[in-house]
């Protein structure tokens, strides 16, 4: 099956890149159902590269999209950089198709999701983060469709 073939019926795996933690998502583009994993490590902004390839085994996605943190105004920062060289990295390491995507706000709508559903003992780093890759993801999955 042609790459163009799949599209509309993508598994795709979502990250939610930071320096302490790697938030992980997997979502099925033709349903847009979502799921957040169990988020990821990373010293200093590198992850443990073998979990990394253990979940793409696992998963076996079509497509790897890592959010980008822009500042509200579009420009980028710091952490902007070093997630797409993360990107770059996912691609060279894996050979995956990678696509970054807008990330603004995402980790205020998950604390308010996992407040609402959970309080404040459901507001965990690890829990924060994957769910803002599912943010990502559901984003990114509602933008394919327009």
């Amino acid at each position: 099956m042609k790459l163009d073939e799949k599209f509309g019926q993508r598994t795709v795996m979502a990250f939610d890149y930071g320096t302490k933690s790697i938030g992980v998502a997997i979502g099925q583009e033709l349903s847009y159902s979502t799921k957040s994993l169990a988020a990821l490590k990373a010293k200093d902004g590198i992850p443990n590269w073998d979990l990394i390839e253990k979940e793409l085994n696992n998963w076996k996605p079509d497509l790897l999209l890592v959010g980008l943190p822009l500042n509200m105004d579009g420009t980028e920062q710091e952490i902007t950089q070093r997630a797409k060289k993360f990107a770059n990295r996912l691609h060279g390491r894996f050979g995956y198709p990678v696509e970054t995507y807008d990330e603004r706000l995402t980790t205020v709508d998950a604390k308010s999701y996992l407040f609402e559903v959970g309080g404040y003992r459901n507001l965990q780093k690890d829990k924060i983060d994957s769910k803002s890759a599912e943010i990502i993801l559901m984003s990114w999955f509602e933008a394919q469709a327009c």
